[in-house]
C-alpha cells in the first residue's frame, strides 16, 4: 500500500504554498498519496485545527501520516513536533493542534530540529513537510529528533451538571452551514436552550421544517444548534464560547 500523507492547513489555495509543501513531499517521497483534508481552517485558528484533526485522524488506516498546519507562531520559540499515536503518525506545532493523538496513551513524541536554513516564516515548507516524508518513507520517529516530554495540549472544556439535573455547556465551534456544535454529549429527545429560545432535539434535519430552529446529536455524538436548510449561527448570533443549557428527556415511568 502506498503511504498516505494528509494535509491540514489554513493557507487556503491561492497563494501557493500548499503547492510548495507539496513539491517537497514528492520530492523526498514520491511514492506517497497525498489527501487534502482542508487548506480552509480559519487563520491563526489552532482551535478550529485541533477539532478538525480530532474528527478524522483516526479515520485513516495505521500509518498514515497527518500533516496538520495551524501555526500563528511560527518561527518563535515554539517547538516543531513529530508524533507517533494509535499507529498514525502526526507532525506539526506545538501549540495544541495535535492534541487529539497526544492525548492517547502511549503517545510519543518527538521535537523537530529546525535546519538554520529553514525559512523562519514557513516551517511547513522547511521542517514539518520533509518530516513527513521521511515518516512516509519508515524513518523511525526517534530518529527525527529528541523526546519531547511536555507537548501543549488543548481540551475540550467539560459542560457542568446543575443542580435540576440540565447540563450546562457552551458552543466549541461552528460548521460552514452555520450549524453551532456544543460540548454536550447528547442522546435522542430533550431540549437545548439558547438564548430564550428553547428547541427540541430532532433526529436529523430532515425532522423539521425549513427554516425551522432545531438541535439534534450530530456524528460526533455531540449536540448541535441547526436551523433547517439556514444558519443557526446567523439566526442566533452564536459564536465558539455562546452559552447552551441541555435538558435530557426525563425516563419514562
Amino acid at each position: 500500500m502506498r503511504p498516505i500523507i494528509t494535509l491540514l492547513t489554513d493557507f487556503g489555495t491561492a497563494d501557493g504554498y500548499v503547492a510548495e509543501m507539496k513539491g517537497v513531499i514528492l520530492s523526498l517521497a514520491p511514492e506517497a498519496t497525498l489527501v487534502d483534508v482542508s487548506h480552509d481552517v480559519t487563520a491563526h485558528d489552532v482551535e478550529c485545527g485541533r477539532l478538525a484533526v480530532a474528527r478524522y485522524w483516526r479515520r485513516f488506516p495505521p500509518g498514515a501520516v497527518h500533516l496538520a498546519i495551524v501555526d500563528p507562531g511560527v518561527g518563535s520559540a515554539r517547538a516543531a513536533l513529530a508524533v507517533q499515536s494509535d499507529g498514525r503518525l502526526l507532525v506539526g506545532p506545538d501549540n495544541g493542534v495535535l492534541s487529539p493523538a497526544l492525548l492517547m496513551p502511549g503517545a510519543r513524541v518527538v521535537a523537530l530540529p529546525v535546519p538554520p536554513s529553514a525559512a523562519p516564516t514557513f516551517h511547513g515548507r522547511d521542517v514539518f513537510a520533509p518530516a513527513a516524508a521521511a515518516l512516509a518513507s519508515g524513518t523511525p520517529l526517534d530518529a527525527l529528533g529528541a523526546p519531547h516530554d511536555a507537548p501543549v495540549v488543548r481540551r475540550t472544556p467539560e459542560p457542568r451538571r446543575a443542580a435540576d439535573g440540565a447540563i450546562e455547556g457552551l458552543v466549541i465551534s461552528v460548521d460552514r452551514f452555520g450549524n453551532a456544535i456544543t460540548n454536550c454529549l447528547g442522546v435522542r429527545g430533550g431540549t437545548v436552550q439558547v438564548g430564550d429560545a428553547v428547541l427540541p432535539v430532532v433526529r436529523t434535519y430532515a425532522d423539521a421544517l425549513p427554516g425551522t430552529l432545531v438541535a439534534l446529536c450530530g456524528s460526533t455524538g455531540l449536540i448541535e444548534v441547526a436551523v433547517r436548510d439556514g444558519s443557526a449561527a446567523r439566526e442566533l448570533g452564536l459564536s465558539r464560547g455562546s452559552p447552551v443549557t441541555y435538558r435530557p428527556a426525563r425516563p419514562a415511568r
